[in-house]
């Protein structure tokens, strides 16, 4: 880790340690990937506002994301899949935001199960929720979730049917991976990813197998998933989940402003302005590009974050600055996992922060709270 500098090395040490078919799973969009580079290029596009002869003493990164309190107004996303990046992945990933300070958000289709990661973690995190045909599965998830002491739900609303992603086609992803010769060529050529996995019990999606009806093994577990993320969900059925719930709701998925004030109206305590990191319907707009819309709309009457695109402090701090009280990382924790474990996701961490502390001083403010479109150059 030590010659890690920024997210961009991370990605490059992941794509060596991480066999083709999982790296790519994290580092693909739907289709062309077009909305999936926006998400990146359009952060580019904005420039900030030098500032000098300021004082720039006693800076202040801690901000809080839904009333809680964060060291910096980042948190992890959910992310499918996380503990084939590094074995056990969740539950490194859900020590390292804890430590320094930052939710984690734990994903229904993860490898390690809701009570893996809480039985290595001390503070709450919170989990994020995908709406399956199967409610009673669905109650079931949230009183396990309940039961963790999860701190907030997130639930996803941009995932009814499945986006097109070509890479996971061609690379014939499944966890744990088919033994074909081009899978198992993979892995040969990753052998200590191919250690640390043997050195784990978890290999499949822990919140499912065991879980929900007549799934015990992956061979099942894959028919059940093409049947059950419900097409037909709805704004009454969010008003449900709330209920169900009785916590902090965060809604991830918006990206209209239609959509944004009737989330607004759901009683919800925060939207998450996201285009699921590009993964879903290709030609959408950047996350980046619709949140001043967004806030304009509603950032009045709820707390709205943002995900997608993110690679630097310097991308934090422009969110911020359009009127996000929160973002969230996926790809750039999901490389350092993969690159180093624990210690990668904490790497991932520290690069941020320290961007994002810097950025803020050369903007001329010393207190994330202060933030507003004022640094942008316009």
């Amino acid at each position: 880790m030590s010659k890690i500098l920024e997210i961009r090395d991370l990605k490059a040490a992941a794509k060596r340690r991480v066999p083709k078919m999982f790296f790519d799973y994290a580092d693909s969009g739907a289709w062309t990937e077009g909305t999936y580079r926006a998400n990146e290029e359009d952060f580019r596009n904005i420039k900030l506002r030098q500032r000098v002869l300021v004082d720039m003493t006693n800076r202040s990164l801690e901000s809080t994301m839904i009333g809680q309190k964060v060291s910096m107004p980042v948190a992890l996303s959910p992310t499918g899949l996380t503990g084939m990046q590094h074995a056990d992945g969740e539950m490194l990933a859900a020590k390292a935001a804890e430590e320094f300070g930052v939710p984690f958000t734990l994903s229904t289709m993860s490898i390690c199960s809701i009570e893996d990661v809480a039985s290595v973690t001390t503070k709450p995190f919170w989990f994020q929720l995908y709406v399956m045909r199967d409610r009673e599965f669905v109650k079931n998830l949230i009183d396990r979730a309940k039961a963790a002491k999860c701190s907030a739900l997130v639930l996803t609303l941009d995932l009814q049917i499945l986006g097109q992603r070509h890479k996971d086609l061609r690379n014939g992803l499944s966890a744990p991976p088919k033994f074909t010769p081009k899978h198992i060529w993979q892995m040969a050529t990753r052998p200590l990813w191919c250690l640390q996995m043997l050195q784990t019990k978890r290999r499949s999606f822990g919140n499912i197998v065991g879980h929900a009806k007549n799934v015990s093994d992956l061979s099942s577990l894959s028919s059940w998933t093409a049947e059950q993320f419900d097409p037909q969900l709805s704004w009454e059925n969010v008003a449900e989940i709330k209920e169900m719930w009785g916590g902090p709701l965060i809604l991830k998925g918006i990206l209209d402003v239609e959509d944004a004030k009737m989330a607004a109206r759901t009683g919800a305590d925060a939207i998450i302005v996201s285009n699921h990191g590009g993964r879903q319907l290709d030609g959408a707009p950047s996350s980046i590009s619709m949140l001043p819309k967004i806030v304009d709309a509603v950032g009045d009457q709820i707390e709205v974050h943002l995900d997608g695109g993110i690679r630097s402090g310097q991308d934090v701090l422009k969110a911020i600055a359009l009127g996000a009280k929160g973002t969230y990382i996926g790809r750039p924790f999901l490389y350092g996992l993969g690159a180093g474990g624990k210690a990668g996701v904490t790497t991932a961490l520290e690069i941020i922060h320290k961007e994002l502390d810097i950025t803020m001083a050369l903007c001329g403010k010393r207190d994330i709270r202060d933030i507003n479109r004022d640094v942008i150059a316009q």
